[in-house]
């Protein structure tokens, strides 16, 4: 028979002594085996390798003219070859096998509970559903950003709570970020006294809990300050008492809704400039006054509706009735004290966010920046903060997740959050069940929305490899 050449796709096990034996019989038969896989270029099955998919190519050379010599060590090959390798030793198969095991088992751990608290709400006769929902709350409410009155239902209530935790967490969040950014800057600075003061800050301010803190700045405003009849006044038109805080603010007028309006026309053209800048730097090297550009855009754009709108100048001033401010604006101190509390905590953490995301731009690339010339400030805006914000964004996000989900500690002083309003509603209605799955949903919502939107921007700011 002529020298030929067999090509077979398999499955190898471990070490299979048929085929060793047949390859080692006497005769003049030589069989070359090239495997392409763990076992490349070898002639025999290792024992320890794991079973493995490849492509055996073998040629035969008969030069014996005995044909069952030939035809026994083919037979022999082949039966080297197992069939299909069961499911449960495929490593993917048992995967998706014990995925869909461990999901059935949650989803049986979930019927039992939902039934078993089923029958036990219907035993001691209590509701369930979100039929309460559109009943009378019966309550009121101190601060709200809706109108809201006793007589609204508890779905309003609920909802009045949702939107102060939410005005509460973007504030908070947005005043955060800032200290703490310049906080982590200063604790770099070549100044000494300003960085072991930014250094005491943020040892201070995360070694006492929130919580104290939040019953130290509450504590401050009844404890400390006067009442209204006898509130301080450090400034023309602001009154500091145990009342909260009340300052003059503008009159309404039709122009201020545009004037906010201009406001945001104006941060869209900002943004459209900078890209156009971005691009007409890239491509010429002139760099475009940007900043300037922007500020005078996002000042100039209201100022000139204010102006076309006959430039009104009248103030809503407090003014002291009976035993409380009215007119102006009043923040309470539930909502300062909490405010603070969260702030000037939460800061501190950033603080080291930022620190250690600068720290993790190398020497190098400051010394480069200001070996051409560029100055401090845009050495950090330009080369320093741009590579660090990639290290600086993931952590920051835990930190603004911390900032929503500390504001729940608002019930302790009073503050009407979202927490304290579902409490309210459990204690009326008896439905605990329903209240705190409501509670969860809006903490949840809340947590994903951040998480989402800062992961699309860390996607933004990423350094993309060329």
């Amino acid at each position: 028979m002529p020298c030929g050449t067999r090509a077979v796709s398999c499955t190898l096990r471990p070490l299979d002594n048929r085929f060793q034996g047949a390859s080692h019989r006497k005769g003049h038969l030589s069989c070359f085996l090239s495997i392409f896989g763990n076992l490349s270029d070898s002639h025999e099955f290792d024992s320890t390798q794991p079973t493995f998919s490849c492509r055996i190519e073998f040629e035969l050379c008969c030069c014996d003219e005995d044909a069952a010599v030939q035809n026994d060590t083919l037979n022999a090959l082949g039966s080297a070859l197992p069939e299909k390798i069961p499911f449960w030793l495929d490593p993917k198969k048992r995967a998706i096998m014990f995925q869909i095991g461990v999901f059935c088992m949650v989803g049986l751990l979930a019927y039992y509970l939902v039934s078993n608290t089923l029958v036990n709400l219907e035993k001691q006769s209590i509701a369930t559903g979100f039929g309460f929902l559109k009943k009378e709350s019966s309550f009121e409410i101190g601060e709200s950003l809706i109108p809201y009155s006793a007589a609204s239902s508890y779905g309003r209530a609920l909802i009045v709570g949702a939107l102060n935790t939410l005005k509460i967490s973007f504030i908070g969040i947005v005043l955060t970020v800032a200290l703490g950014t310049i906080i982590g800057v200063a604790r770099l600075s070549s100044n000494w006294l300003v960085s072991k003061l930014a250094t005491i800050y943020i040892e201070f301010m995360q070694d006492i809990p929130v919580l104290l803190q939040l019953f130290f700045w509450y504590a401050i405003f009844y404890e400390t300050l006067p009442s209204p009849r006898q509130a301080l006044c450090p400034m023309d038109g602001v009154f500091l008492c145990n009342r909260g805080v009340a300052f003059t603010v503008p009159e309404a007028h039709p122009a201020h809704k545009y004037m906010l309006l201009a406001f945001f026309v104006g941060w869209v053209m900002v943004y459209v400039i900078r890209r156009w800048a971005k691009k007409r730097q890239e491509k010429t090297g002139k760099i475009f006054p940007v900043f300037s550009v922007s500020m005078g855009i996002i000042i100039g754009l209201p100022l000139v509706t204010w102006v076309a709108f006959g430039a009104p100048t009248k103030m809503d001033v407090p003014k002291l009735v009976g035993f409380n401010f009215e007119g102006g604006i009043t923040l309470s101190p539930e909502f300062i004290a909490l405010l603070l509390g969260l702030v000037l905590y939460t800061a501190a953490f950033v603080a080291e966010v930022v620190r250690a995301g600068i720290q993790s731009v190398s020497r190098g690339q400051r010394e480069a920046a200001m070996a051409i010339g560029l100055r401090p400030t845009l050495v950090l805006n330009l080369v320093i903060l741009p590579q660090a914000l990639r290290v600086i964004v993931p952590p920051l996000t835990s930190q603004m997740l911390n900032l929503t989900k500390n504001s729940s500690l608002a019930v302790a002083i009073g503050f009407p959050d979202f927490v304290s309003v579902a409490n309210t509603t459990i204690n009326q209605t008896g439905q605990s069940v329903e209240g705190v799955a409501l509670i969860m949903a809006v903490y949840l919502i809340f947590s994903l929305s951040t998480s989402a939107f800062m992961n699309w921007y860390n996607k933004r700011v990423a350094l993309v490899e060329r």
